[in-house]
């Protein structure tokens, strides 16, 4: 667990800020398309309404970005390189979205992120110890990769709703990986646990016997 007052403390309760917010706009937007009666508005008051929704959403989609683009990194890189290369990805994506346009920014943040967390995500598999975790165990480390990089899939797939055969794709691997990850962090050590302890047991108990046997 982070220290109060750390710098994982600080990225964890920022990043916990931005999703509830997301997570509440979701959820009273669903309520008023309901209650106000959108879907029953003709086709160019429901894009307004999508658009004002988008609008409402769009700052903390851009804080999101951002946060992932230091909380990803900080696996691989020191906290003193960690400060050098946000800059620099933030500095990338200020020309970008300069030169092509804000989505194209955001976009580079995103794809950057999710190159970096494939990597974390090998090398946690790989049993590596060169990665910065709080937790130490590997199916935490493992689960902890899982679920940052569902979080980087779901807002890409945010990015390509309009896409609905890429956007169906992309909301199946982000709940597979966030589930996955999840049931690695909270379950997966104790059940190992467990079967190797079972299997001790049962090795106690077959060495008793042969023990027995000989006497």
């Amino acid at each position: 667990m982070a220290k109060k007052g750390s710098y994982d403390f600080y990225l964890i309760l920022a990043t916990t800020v931005v999703l509830a917010a997301i997570s509440l706009i979701c959820v009273a937007a669903m309520f008023q398309f309901k209650a106000a009666g959108i879907h029953l508005l003709p086709p160019e008051a429901k894009v307004a309404w999508q658009e004002q929704m988008n609008s409402l959403v769009a700052p903390f989609l851009i804080a999101l970005l951002v946060l992932l683009g230091i909380c990803v990194p900080k696996r691989l890189l020191p906290t003193a390189w960690l400060n050098r290369f946000a800059a620099l990805l933030l500095v990338a994506a200020g020309l970008s979205s300069w030169w092509f346009g804000v989505k194209i920014g955001l976009l580079l943040i995103l794809c950057v992120s999710l190159g970096l967390q494939l990597a974390v995500l090998i090398l946690a598999l790989l049993g590596s110890q060169r990665l910065n975790f709080t937790k130490k165990g590997y199916w935490g480390r493992v689960g902890s990769s899982l679920v940052h990089l569902g979080l980087v899939l779901f807002v890409l797939d945010l990015f390509f709703y309009r896409l609905p055969g890429l956007h169906l794709l992309l909301f199946w691997v982000t709940t597979a990986a966030t589930t996955s990850g999840m049931i690695c962090c909270f379950y997966a050590e104790g059940i190992a646990r467990r079967l190797n302890g079972g299997a001790e047991g049962r090795r106690l108990k077959t060495e008793g016997r042969r023990l027995k046997a000989e006497d």
